[in-house]
């Protein structure tokens, strides 16, 4: 059997885990990155419209700064996030910019002089000064005070990872893609590694670290209506939930972008609504201003996606073969800024609908983009419960999120956390020293053949995987979407339970020899189900509404009983998730307030609890001011 060796492992090579990769390798460590498609065919191509930070440097964005871009996500979390993380975000955000452009990021820059900008439909001047010129310059997005998501045209992830890519090449990094890791190796106490299969031979390897990291991103294939690749389908997650000691941080937090194409769920970005696009209902009406006056389209996303499902409920949706959507309207933004800054929706919708943006509305609905949950670290990106493991990027549940992120804020996140966690491995690698228990690498090797062994030859059972998945993906659908109740998640928990059992008596119909992509699903599939039940419960359980989890039962954000953190373990033999509470933040820097946007009742914090865990800063007076 194949073994490596290296300082670092990172399991899963989008920007996040080479971002990681290549902060350890600049300090001379030796760096690998694993991944199941080719890097540059990582999630972090797909997305669209941009990194969020702190510039200043558009007309549009004057008067912007890390404090601003703090209080913004600390409101976009809805409270929830854990401002400690929030602050170091915000303050690296810029400087990581700036060095992306160092390593050859193709921003769009400042043009001086006069041009336009659509706001709600309407035209406005603006005007850029032209001591700016050539500077990184931004757009408008969600939820924000200020324009400051950096871009490049619409394909900012794509453009990002082909650079960063580049970079693990002159560090010399190795990055094996066709591999996908099934199992940690630890001992209960300390992580040692993975097993890995490789998907071209279907053979077991065995890659061995001083550290590992996480960096898989999210899991919304686990949901049937999804923005994500099939590559996100929890495998990270499960690595790290089935040792029993590693939690998943808030399971509850899911996001649904209000902007999936109807029938396939393929994003279009919010640089859309931001760039000046609005939404329509079937009378071909604008809605979103009536909801909320001052932001409109550019509430945050845990609310449009709210009021657009309010809105198809109200009867104002479109009928279509496919279920009810609304509409979205570029058709003003016109040719050139459709042919140059939103280039790949023109492509996605000539593509997959046969539509001309120029010229026809684009169908849209809601649909799960995001999860906010992800396997629970510190601010250091340290996983719980094992010494030698971190996770970074959407696996992570760093949580600068909380119960709802902003656009643009995660593609920050995969390069600044990256940047922030990697520093921090590089300090773990210099101080830390382990002995590789041979008796406890070969006991994992031998429990992952005998599990692939039992599934090949039908020992457990001979459901179909791909009926178990289905069964779970509608699950979540129907009871754990936008919004949810107690009826609804009850069902949906039963539904589930069912679903575990049929989990684990799955079988194959084919061989699952070599690179056999059916035995994949199933080594998976109980671990995905058991993600799927850690949602549902934990949604169950939280009775408030908070950011994307939002109870039509309990509409108050509840501050007094619900300010804090889920995390869920999994133990041993159980059948169903435990489930324990952390304060949210160590310390509020922005006492928790009202966003200004998304409406609701709030059930304010002990005011004693808050005051002494408040401290004096710029960003109390500039939220004062406000």
């Amino acid at each position: 059997m194949q073994t490596y060796y290296s300082d670092l492992l990172v399991i899963g090579a989008g920007l996040a885990g080479e971002r990681v990769a290549c902060e350890a390798a600049q300090k001379g460590f030796k760096a690998t990155c694993l991944s199941i498609v080719p890097a540059r065919r990582s999630h972090s191509s797909a997305a669209q419209g941009g990194m969020q930070a702190a510039l200043g440097n558009c007309a549009k964005g004057e008067g912007d700064g890390p404090d601003i871009h703090f209080i913004d996500t600390v409101k976009g979390s809805d409270w929830g996030c854990d401002q400690e993380v929030a602050r170091l975000f915000a303050d690296a955000a810029p400087i990581e910019m700036r060095r992306l452009a160092h390593w050859g990021v193709p921003w769009n820059r400042v043009v001086p002089g006069q041009s336009f900008y659509f706001k709600g439909g309407e035209k406005f001047e603006k005007f850029e000064k032209e001591e700016n010129e050539g500077l990184i310059t931004a757009r408008s997005f969600g939820g924000t005070a200020k324009w400051r998501t950096c871009y490049t045209s619409d394909g900012t992830g794509h453009a990002v990872m082909c650079t960063m890519d580049n970079r693990c090449a002159e560090l010399g990094i190795d990055v094996f893609d066709k591999k996908e890791a099934i199992a940690l190796i630890h001992n209960g106490e300390s992580c040692m590694g993975a097993v890995v299969r490789c998907l071209r031979t279907g053979e077991l390897e065995v890659f061995l670290a001083k550290a590992t990291t996480i960096c898989t991103g999210g899991f919304g294939r686990i949901y049937k209506a999804t923005t994500n690749a099939v590559i996100c389908d929890g495998g990270g997650h499960i690595l790290a939930h089935d040792t029993g000691l590693v939690p998943i941080g808030n399971p509850e937090s899911i996001q649904f972008h209000p902007t999936g194409i109807v029938p396939t769920d393929i994003l279009v970005t919010e640089g859309c609504r931001g760039d000046g696009g609005t939404l329509l209902d079937c009378n071909e009406e604008r809605f979103m201003h009536i909801y909320e006056p001052d932001k409109a389209e550019l509430a945050s996303r845990d609310v449009v996606s709210r009021w657009m499902t309010h809105h198809m409920r109200e009867g104002k949706g479109v009928k279509s073969p496919y279920g009810e959507h609304l509409w979205l309207d570029i058709r003003h933004l016109g040719d050139k800024h459709i042919s140059t800054k939103l280039r790949e929706v023109d492509e996605i919708c000539h593509h997959f609908l046969g539509v001309d943006p120029r010229t026809e509305l684009i169908p849209v609905r809601p649909t799960q983009h995001y999860t906010m949950a992800g396997i629970r670290t510190n601010k250091d990106g340290a996983v719980y419960g094992l010494t030698g493991l971190f996770s970074a990027g959407e696996a992570a549940c760093w949580d600068m999120h909380g119960f709802n992120r902003l656009g643009g804020n995660s593609l920050a996140e995969t390069v600044v956390a990256g940047g922030i966690i990697g520093a921090k491995i590089v300090e773990f690698l210099e101080g830390y020293e382990t002995k590789f228990d041979t008796a406890c690498i070969n006991s994992a090797v031998k429990q992952q053949k005998e599990r692939i062994h039992d599934v090949i030859h039908g020992r457990k059972g001979k459901l179909n995987v791909y009926d178990v998945r289905n069964e779970m993906q509608e699950a979540l659908m129907k009871g754990c979407f936008v919004f949810r109740n107690q009826q609804g998640l009850e069902e949906c928990v039963a539904t589930l339970q069912g679903t575990l059992e049929k989990s684990r008596k799955v079988g194959l119909v084919s061989s699952g020899e070599g690179p056999n992509h059916e035995l994949a699903a199933t080594l998976k599939i109980e671990g995905q189900v058991k993600l799927a039940m850690c949602i549902a419960q934990a949604a169950l359980q939280r009775n408030e509404s908070r950011g994307s989890h939002n109870r039509e039962d309990f509409p108050d954000r509840n501050d007094k009983d619900w300010l804090n953190r889920t995390l869920a373990y999994w133990r041993e033999g159980s059948d169903m998730p435990e489930f324990v509470y952390e304060d949210t933040t160590p310390v509020f820097e922005l006492p928790p307030g009202d966003r200004g946007y998304g409406g609701g009742t709030i059930i304010p914090a002990d005011e004693k609890y808050v005051t002494d865990r408040t401290v004096k800063s710029p960003v109390t007076e500039i939220g004062k001011k406000k």
